[in-house]
């Protein structure tokens, strides 16, 4: 897991103190989820003497404190003795940051308790997903911060219509590229036909990366999930609406057992498909991390009807890891592999080695790619802008000289 130093961190520790208020949080409080929040050590959330090495270097102000939950600029916070909401200080606030820069959960932050808690700076992460927001705009969406593992999660089940390699791909570059370890959990195994025939569709793109099919309603497979949730180590759970992720954190929440706290309020709400198309509903509407018995950490996410690429920093080589391969025997060191002579990936596709879908998929997502960090990178955005004038007035020159 790749770890982000102390010298990337793009300003948000700007810690100004302006009087610090009495706290008010209550030993114990209760999470919008209806979780109760019992006055552990932060530890228990993840906090390790890694993280207290970075806090004892960092200028700070007050405590380290978690974020467990993060809905329209407020935040749920949980600290050494407990759980409280808190907002960004008003310096903080209007520094003009990027929006990735701010808290998202899974962030620790620096904290100082008031009414409501005052946040200062986010630690530097040691991984995260991130995804271009859905619509046109170049903005970037902080999904899940300090992650150790990405679970993947779609539905096999014939009343959703989810299952899709292409989509997959892009959920495991980003994944790769935020620095956490992906596993691909196929839902609703119990519902589906052609199981084995998934599995290998998703093992053919997701290379050295675990797959397994389970069934979140009746505890099915789930048993394969159980070794990576371990106590401190943190899972998030990505998927469009639909693909089951609610059921799947009520049965692991049960220890794997979907039946074991029947009786009981069950901690997210579940929803059918519509049966019309086989589209989830959003059942969960705000991101938020929870505990598990055992001591593993889990958040949840709403569905995502879009999965945009970022400026990908190697995680596109590591979802395409076979055409990297092949590149490297091309006669050009920029080939593009479309048509140039002496290209080796073109000619795997011919002689059948390489699925030229994927070599599709993997054109497609590096324009998106580069068209992504042109947006987010000024200098590059100009730089292509200046290359396509000049390409207008040559072309226009040579129309010139071709009629005098």
């Amino acid at each position: 897991m790749r770890s982000r130093g102390l010298g990337t961190l793009p300003r948000p520790f700007l810690f100004v103190a302006r009087g610090v208020a009495v706290c008010r949080e209550k030993k114990e409080a209760t999470l919008s989820t209806g979780e109760q929040v019992p006055p552990a050590g932060l530890a228990a959330w993840g906090w390790d003497a890694g993280w207290q090495a970075v806090w004892d270097e960092v200028p700070r102000l007050g405590e380290p404190a978690r974020v467990i939950e993060e809905q329209r600029g407020l935040y749920r916070i949980v600290t050494g003795q407990g759980a409280c909401e808190a907002e960004l200080s008003g310096r903080f606030r209007h520094e003009g940051m990027a929006v990735e820069a701010l808290p998202g959960v899974g962030d620790y932050v620096d904290a100082t308790p008031a009414s409501r808690h005052r946040i200062h700076g986010v630690l530097p992460r040691r991984s995260q997903f991130v995804r271009k927001a859905a619509g046109e705009a170049a903005r970037l969406q902080v999904a899940a911060a300090n992650i150790d593992y990405t679970f993947i999660v779609q539905a096999l089940g014939q009343d959703v219509h989810d299952f899709n390699v292409r989509r997959l791909e892009r959920y495991l570059a980003l994944a790769w590229d935020g620095g956490s370890s992906p596993v691909v959990v196929l839902n609703k195994a119990d519902q589906a036909q052609d199981t084995a025939a998934r599995i290998e569709e998703a093992e053919a793109v997701a290379v050295g990366v675990p797959v397994w099919a389970v069934s979140a309603a009746t505890g099915a497979g789930l048993g394969q999930l159980t070794p990576l949730l371990q106590p401190g180590k943190t899972v998030v759970l990505l998927g469009s609406s639909g693909v089951g992720k609610s059921t799947l954190v009520n049965a692991l929440r049960a220890g794997g057992d979907p039946h074991a706290a029947s009786g009981e309020e069950p901690l997210q709400a579940v929803g059918a498909v519509r049966l019309q198309d086989g589209r989830g509903r959003h059942t969960t509407t705000s991101r938020h991390l929870l505990r598990l018995a055992g001591g593993a950490l889990l958040i949840d996410t709403p569905g995502m009807r879009e999965v945009g690429l970022t400026g990908l920093d190697g995680g596109l080589g590591s979802v395409f890891a076979e055409i990297d391969d092949l590149a490297a025997g091309c006669r050009f060191a920029d080939c593009r592999h479309d048509g140039e002579p002496g290209c080796a990936v073109q000619d795997a596709v011919v002689e059948g080695t390489l699925d030229p879908g994927r070599l599709d998929a993997y054109r497609r997502l590096e324009r998106e790619q580069a068209f992504q960090a042109r947006k987010e990178d000024r200098a590059l955005a100009s730089a292509e802008r200046r290359l396509w004038a000049q390409r207008t007035r040559d072309s226009r020159t040579r129309r010139r000289e071709k009629f005098r």
